[in-house]
């Protein structure tokens, strides 16, 4: 396959493009590299956290910053407790959890951090 055609290894889409030695498929946001010694990808995790730490389905994670939802303004550093990270984003949001005292919100990786 030549370096100017390629297609998702993940969901076979043709309209992947490279990105510096990345390459993004805008379908479904799978990114990988091309190992020229014999041809196969490497998955990268997409699902980074504000401190560029990987964030996994189960992770707890904390707000770093104050976040307004409809009439509810849910605070920096509100725990959130095993969230599940989506293979689809639902409106630019790569996280689905349930927030304590609040209930099911999906949130953004940029404005969480990981914690223990």
């Amino acid at each position: 396959m030549s370096e100017e055609n390629q297609t998702c290894p993940k969901c076979q889409s043709s309209y992947a493009y490279p990105d510096g030695s990345l390459w993004i498929c805008p379908e479904c946001f799978h990114e990988w590299t091309l190992d020229n010694s014999d041809n196969t990808t490497q998955d990268l995790n997409p699902f980074m956290d504000v401190n560029g730490t990987p964030l996994v389905d189960g992770d707890s994670v904390t707000l770093v910053k104050d976040l307004k939802l409809g009439k509810d303004i849910l605070k920096s550093g509100t725990k959130v407790k095993n969230i599940k990270l989506l293979d689809q984003p639902v409106n630019d949001h790569d996280i689905s959890c349930k927030i304590p005292g609040f209930g099911s919100a999906y949130l953004k990786c940029s404005v969480v951090k990981k914690s223990k």
